[in-house]
């Protein structure tokens, strides 16, 4: 199945790799700034206005490292997939992009602008834990979610390239969350105290 090669001398591919493992990155570091430079006696509307420009620059840039993923599996070989079987691995990529998309889309319905763009950092706290679906399945719906996205993708396209650089986002979502998940709680417990 796998009888392509990838081009690994391909600059767009080092130039998407860098972004995959700078999106979460500076939104993390903007989002500690944030947490950090905003004092507790900001007014409301300075902590959503603050929230919203975090929103647009997650988004924004998001979406420019999901369209170097897309345009660096199309400009790389692609793996043989018998003809047999092209229909089932096309069908097989729609339903796991779909079970991606379910768990993102939920998880934004679920959370909100705030709850998904680290609105928390910038004091806007939730009254608690989102428990219901797809949070009663998985700890982090909307990083799998958009993994098994990526991945569905590089099914799609029968691209290698895809597959490693899913990978690469998979591994890189887990080390941000070493970070985001701890300095989460800890913004939590801080709330606690103050009461």
């Amino acid at each position: 199945m796998f009888s392509s090669k990838v081009n690994f001398h391909d600059s767009q591919l080092h130039f998407t790799c860098a972004i995959i493992i700078l999106c979460p990155l500076i939104w993390n570091i903007l989002a500690r700034l944030c947490h950090k430079l905003l004092p507790e006696y900001t007014p409301k509307s300075v902590r959503y206005l603050t929230c919203y420009l975090l929103t647009i620059w997650i988004f924004s840039f998001s979406s420019y490292r999901d369209y170097l993923i897309r345009k660096t599996i199309q400009q790389q070989p692609k793996f043989i997939v018998p003809n047999e079987y092209s229909a089932l691995v096309e069908f097989f990529a729609i339903g796991i992009f779909l079970l991606g998309q379910l768990f993102v889309l939920s998880s934004f319905y679920k959370l909100g602008v705030t709850g998904t763009f680290l609105g928390d950092y910038c004091g806007i706290l939730m009254d608690a834990p989102v428990t219901s679906f797809p949070f009663n399945v998985l700890n982090n719906p909307m990083y799998i979610g958009s993994t098994l996205s990526f991945f569905a993708m590089a099914l799609y396209y029968a691209s290698s390239v895809g597959i490693l650089l899913t990978i690469e986002v998979y591994i890189v979502y887990r080390i941000a969350l070493q970070f985001e998940e701890p300095y989460t709680k800890w913004i939590y417990s801080q709330k606690k105290k103050m009461k």
